[in-house]
């Protein structure tokens, strides 16, 4: 061999030897048996995939081919009276529907005719069920929310005296247990007029109100989220628990009702879902959960 093509050779067999040495000690070496490093360095020329995607059928998607939409003209003569009273209400209704296309597609005199015929049966369909109804409410009292709710004004009388005393022996009992947050501005005059109503409700129910200035107590107003005055919140003087009452002016009455619920809740004696159930409408339609009490006591063998 010339020089030259000597020291090429000579370079390659030292290099090949080198590398030998390293793949033998960290047993990278692959062994001609492996099947994998044969199929490699078969084609070690066009590597793994060059550029090629995995061939994934594709789903011819199929062309459905438009119909055009044929719209029911129905008639009259194709139903029975008996079947269009005792028809389902999800056929009876789009079958309405479309009598009074037809009537107003050609309003000729038979067309309006037959929508209202059909018409007339939801009416009389509609009449039953109310008749059936209120003879259910006189047969079956307790689904009848009358009598926790009277439409007579002596029994509206009534009702308003109930809430009212309720609401007033709940706020004495709870005023040493809860008390009150005012936040206003000196320069809001909607906290004017809700501070006199503030008063108003201390001086009739004995409770300790504490007034905060939201520009001089800036933190105090962020710590309760107080966006806006004035602004009233509900806290428990045992607990962190806190409830806001109002945001604005609001009314004396309104102001003790949503009080007494907030007290209701906090104590526990009701859920967020028995908000604006009052103590004396236990076990009456407006208590949300009787039926369940009910069937509670009646599995265990108890009176209803």
């Amino acid at each position: 061999m010339s020089g030259k093509p000597l020291i090429l050779f000579s370079s390659f067999l030292c290099l090949w030897s080198v590398w030998s040495s390293l793949a033998a000690a960290d047993g990278l070496l692959l062994s001609p048996g492996d099947g994998q490093a044969r199929e490699f360095y078969k084609d070690h020329k066009r590597g793994w995939y060059w550029y090629e995607k995995d061939k994934v059928p594709r789903k011819r998607e199929e062309k459905k081919e438009e119909k055009a939409k044929q719209h029911r003209i129905p008639s009259l003569k194709d139903y029975a009276a008996e079947a269009l009273w005792n028809m389902h209400p999800d056929d009876f209704q789009p079958l309405l529907l479309d009598f009074q296309k037809k009537a107003v597609m050609n309003p000729s005199e038979e067309n309006v005719r037959e929508y209202y015929v059909i018409q007339d049966i939801a009416r009389r369909k509609s009449l039953a069920f109310a008749n059936s109804a209120s003879f259910i409410m006189q047969k079956y009292p307790e689904l009848n929310v009358a009598t926790d709710y009277p439409t007579a004004t002596p029994g509206r009388g009534a009702l308003t005296r109930l809430q009212a005393d309720e609401i007033r022996a709940k706020l004495v009992s709870a005023r040493s247990d809860f008390g009150l947050i005012y936040f206003y501005s000196p320069s809001c005059q909607y906290c004017v007029e809700q501070g006199r109503i503030v008063d108003m409700f201390r001086d009739r129910h004995g409770w300790e109100v504490k007034k905060v200035n939201r520009d001089d107590n800036p933190q105090l107003a962020e710590m309760f989220n107080v966006k806006m005055v004035p602004y009233i919140l509900l806290v428990y003087r045992y607990g962190k628990d806190a409830i806001p009452v109002s945001a604005g002016v609001i009314a004396l009455s309104e102001m003790e009702e949503k009080i007494y619920r907030g007290v209701r809740l906090v104590s526990k004696e009701i859920t967020p879902e028995e908000y604006s159930t009052y103590d004396f409408q236990r076990g009456g339609p407006f208590d949300v959960r009787a039926p369940l009490r009910n069937d509670t006591q009646e599995s265990k063998g108890g009176p209803r």
